[in-house]
């Protein structure tokens, strides 16, 4: 199936300018989408679920944009339904390919709003789809990207739904395939900390599991979190989703240089907030990640603290090489030395596999993050680089 990239301009607006008037079905849960029909009197309260599940099958299990391709609805009400509402996708700003296959979408959601999603082939049982549920991010840890960019806005649902919508549309895989699919995973490990935007990440996970639309089951749903401890138990109790933890250290002051929120909540929070993580058990792991960092959390003395630190937790350890970024003050652990730390990890009883870093070549890799929402736009700053230097006076 194509994808239509460059949207449609009119009176010098971009398309998502131009729609924002209109809600957008494609990002509403089913009850919100029984809610809006009504609401816009496109159908009777009395139909309104029957008309929600309908639009919902067109909308997120055969992704269709445009309310002329729903057959099976009478034309009058299309016709209503595209005067009060749009399907419209966001505009793509950038689209890049690396070499190994990963592919990353810089997406305006609204004016001044951009945000990146990065698919990653052969994780997972297929694939996998990084998202966002921020713009921007607040809490600074100081191996990462993106924490060097200014907390811009909470995502909404629909801008989170939008990104796996656009990473399919680029893929092909609509109908929604029951298998074979490209994209099986959905990882939230994107620009941003989905618990400080629960809320949205939550409605999100609503859309993309129901069985009638997208239909990626929860438990191929993963929610990666720093360690915003009170809301664990929320997350789990609402999403049922995999739980991944951004842990880096084993110790407070070391965590507390990487990751600057364990000061507010230190690892012995942390750590009970996870025992208690709702649905935890050896078939519903826990996923810790550990960023190997040369000469500050990769010896062995931390390896071997780090299966101190888990015991009796049902887990398995991502250790991930660093990825590097312009002005990070960090370096990658040397690989043997990560493989020799995965050793100890082992010999602890934890599975500890080695992430094969995907997607450096566009800083799409894990950490690597970053939209220039706050900055000039991407697409002007690159029209600028291509653009021949002036002659010398």
């Amino acid at each position: 199936m194509g994808v239509t990239l460059d949207l449609s301009h009119a009176a010098n607006l971009p398309r998502a300018t131009r729609t924002a008037a209109k809600p957008n079905l494609s990002g509403l849960t089913r009850a919100e989408l029984a809610t809006a029909l009504v609401a816009a009197q496109v159908v009777r309260p009395e139909k309104a679920k029957m008309r929600a599940t309908q639009l919902w099958r067109w909308i997120h299990h055969y992704g269709v944009t445009d309310f002329a391709q729903m057959t099976d609805v009478a034309k009058e009400m299309r016709a209503s339904l595209a005067e009060a509402f749009t399907l419209a996708r966001p505009e793509i700003v950038e689209r890049q390919v690396s070499k190994d296959g990963t592919r990353k979408w810089l997406i305006r959601t609204a004016p001044g709003i951009e945000v990146e999603a990065v698919y990653i082939p052969d994780v997972g049982r297929a694939g996998a789809l990084c998202v966002s549920s921020q713009v921007g991010c607040t809490l600074n840890c100081t191996f990462c990207h993106t924490g060097t960019q200014a907390l811009v806005r909470n995502l909404t649902a629909a801008e989170i739904v939008a990104q796996v919508q656009v990473a399919r549309d680029d893929l092909g895989e609509w109908p929604s395939p029951k298998e074979d699919r490209r994209l099986s995973n959905i990882v939230f490990m994107g620009m941003g900390e989905p618990l400080y935007n629960l809320d949205s990440v939550a409605g999100a996970i609503d859309i993309i599991a129901d069985n009638e639309g997208i239909a990626i089951s929860r438990r191929r749903i993963t929610v990666s979190t720093s360690g915003v401890v009170p809301e664990l138990q929320p997350l789990g109790e609402r999403t049922q989703a995999m739980l991944a933890i951004s842990l880096h250290a084993t110790n407070d002051p070391l965590r507390e240089q990487l990751v600057p929120l364990n000061k507010k909540y230190p690892l012995a929070e942390l750590m009970a907030g996870v025992r208690a993580y709702p649905g935890l058990s050896n078939a519903k792991r826990v996923t810790f990640e550990y960023v190997m960092l040369k000469g500050v959390n990769d010896s062995p003395a931390e390896a071997k603290a780090l299966v101190q630190l888990l015991k009796g937790i049902p887990a398995k350890i991502n250790l991930i090489p660093f990825n590097p970024w312009p002005g990070s003050p960090y370096e990658c652990s040397d690989w043997g030395t990560i493989e020799a730390f995965a050793a100890i990890l082992n010999r602890g009883g934890y599975a500890s596999p080695i992430r094969t870093p995907r997607g450096r070549d566009i800083l799409a890799a894990c950490g690597q993050l970053k939209s220039e929402s706050e900055k000039v736009r991407a697409s002007v700053r690159r029209k600028a680089e291509r653009a021949p230097a002036a002659p010398e006076a």
